[in-house]
């Protein structure tokens, strides 16, 4: 028996010891972050039984076995705009098509405004109505939406719903809500299923984008997702603060791309994307950004690294949950010092503690190093956008953390029109209005817990 356990206990410990070097190896391959491949090692050598299991479930980025096709935009040529912004061109580099002018672009900034838009839509859809999301619940602000969509169904519109498993996990672990809805004929896929054994679980890897598309022709996009926290038919103490907007114009066909992409991925089939849409139908000039394991790069964080070092004159932030990677850091800190206006507008509790804790320290350093972090008192804030001096602005779904520009499937759109960037610019001005001017103090204790939460940083 004395040595059996020895032979096991040398067993257990070359057994581990390999299943570090292969965890190693492979994010090496993945060419993981420091601050990545340092967090999940530390998970793996004090809690191997638990962390290398986990690694397993959650430890890819990109999907380099393709399980789901990669995007290929449509890059015609013919409707690029005559000048552009020095971020465009990064962002070509990464295989993003140019941005396209003659789009129609309208800011909605409260939930009762796009609860009647995306209403609004719906009924007016004669061909086709497809929604992909993170969050959607059957619940007081949707249940008309739910019932409108089912008579649109019926009448002959085709309808599909894409929900992430996990943002959307109600419905997806109890599918009686969605009865009636599939019996109308309503099309309904979840994103990357929850219970699927590794190697094919990509559970870490949700897919935050909010795409809602009508008749192929015009486009509802930003922040909010389905639920009485986003959208509702009259003002409601449950409401976040939150954008949406609506494209029309060549744009709407990118974003068309990246839901065919999505729902061949969720539901194996594919989606005709063909349209003859208006192309010409306003002045706004857009590029539309997607981000995600199905792009072999990291276009959208290179985006923003080259914006932020070409800002002259101001970075506005507006994001819930702030929690970036070392570079952008100090990027950030290093505008500071060139005298740009950086401010960070972020909730003054967001709805999630864990994230909270996470950003306080990032948030501290700022403050010391002079950038102006205002804390939004009135309710919390969901709303994610980058206003960069007076040339483009970035709305979308991505927060400004490491899972939203590395791991989670996102879409933003670049504006480069004056008028959206006003538009923004206002609104970026009442929210700060609005808002505390400092960090409340921290203890000893707390400090600390701050400081260690770096460490999980890019997983959170």
């Amino acid at each position: 028996m004395d040595r059996l356990h020895v032979v096991s206990y040398y067993l257990y410990t070359i057994v581990v010891g390999l299943a570090i070097v292969l965890v190693l190896i492979h994010m090496l391959y993945q060419r993981r972050s420091p601050s990545s491949i340092v967090a999940w090692l530390l998970s793996i050598i004090f809690l191997p039984y638990v962390a290398i299991p986990l690694y397993l479930i959650f430890g890819s980025r990109k999907l380099r076995e393709r399980k789901k096709s990669f995007i290929i935009m449509d890059d015609d040529t013919s409707y690029e705009c005559e000048s552009e912004p020095a971020v465009a061109s990064i962002l070509k580099g990464n295989g993003i098509p140019p941005p396209t002018c003659h789009n129609s672009f309208e800011l909605f900034t409260d939930g009762v405004s796009a609860y009647q838009v995306i209403m609004e839509h719906i009924e007016k859809a004669t061909q086709s109505i497809y929604i992909g999301t993170y969050i959607m619940e059957y619940d007081q602000a949707t249940k008309k939406l739910f019932k409108l969509l089912v008579q649109k169904a019926k009448s002959g519109v085709d309808v599909k719903l894409l929900l992430d498993s996990v943002g959307s996990y109600k419905l997806y672990l109890s599918k009686r809500r969605l009865k009636k809805l599939r019996a109308s004929g309503i099309d309904i896929s979840f994103f990357s299923p929850i219970f699927t054994i590794p190697p094919n679980s990509y559970i870490n890897l949700r897919n935050h984008r909010k795409i809602y598309i009508f008749d192929k022709e015009t486009v509802l996009s930003g922040g909010m997702n389905l639920s009485k926290e986003y959208i509702s038919p009259k003002p409601s103490p449950y409401l976040q603060e939150d954008l949406l907007f609506k494209l029309r114009g060549a744009s709407v066909l990118h974003y068309l791309e990246v839901f065919a992409s999505d729902w061949e991925f969720a539901s194996g089939k594919k989606l005709d994307i063909s349209s003859n849409i208006e192309r010409r139908v306003g002045t706004q000039i857009l590029q539309v950004v997607p981000s995600g394991p199905d792009l072999d790069g990291d276009a959208l964080f290179e985006a923003l690294m080259v914006a932020i070092y070409a800002a002259q004159k101001r970075i506005w932030i507006v994001t819930p949950y702030f929690a970036p990677d070392s570079s952008l850091m100090r990027a950030l800190l290093i505008a500071k010092r060139r005298s740009v206006d950086v401010k960070l507008i972020t909730p003054l509790e967001s709805d999630h503690i864990i994230a909270d804790l996470t950003r306080s320290s990032y948030m501290r350093e700022l403050e010391e190093n002079g950038v102006h972090v205002a804390l939004y008192s009135s309710k919390m804030l969901h709303a994610k956008a980058i206003l960069f001096d007076d040339s483009s602005v970035m709305v979308g779904s991505p927060n400004f953390d490491n899972r939203s520009l590395f791991l989670n499937y996102e879409i933003a759109s670049f504006a480069y029109s004056k008028e959206t960037i006003k538009a923004v610019e206002a609104w970026m001005l009442k929210l700060l209005a609005n808002s505390t001017q400092s960090m409340p103090p921290a203890s000893r204790y707390r400090q600390a817990a701050e400081n260690f939460m770096r460490i999980f940083a890019p997983q959170i």
